[in-house]
């Protein structure tokens, strides 16, 4: 599907599926942080999010660069450097093989 068809949704990473969590940390082995912008919402606020993109989706996962921090370090799938633990990386790419949608996430090298 091409992106200006697909349906923009901005959410909180609380709301979030398991699966959905999941497959972000497949994008995001390394952590959140560096990958949060800044954007406008449609109330004219400053707001910054996460993108991630499914086939049909394009979410804006909203958080701040501290709240991207402190996810990580209280995730035990990452380990203590903030990087997504081989095992559990294994784990979920065994589980997500189906997710073709993953690759189209610029920072995704399953």
């Amino acid at each position: 599907m091409d992106n200006q068809n697909k349906l923009r949704v901005t959410q909180e990473y609380e709301k979030l599926n398991d699966e959905l969590k999941e497959q972000i940390k497949l994008v995001y082995p390394e952590g959140y942080s560096q990958h949060i912008f800044s954007f406008t919402n449609k109330e004219g606020g400053k707001t910054s999010a996460l993108r991630f993109e499914t086939d049909e989706k394009i979410y804006l996962i909203r958080m701040s660069i501290p709240e991207a921090e402190n996810l990580i370090a209280e995730d035990d799938d990452y380990d203590d450097d903030g990087n997504l633990r081989d095992d559990v990386r294994d784990d979920y790419e065994d589980k997500h093989a189906d997710a073709d949608y993953l690759s189209d996430n610029d920072n995704y090298d399953g």
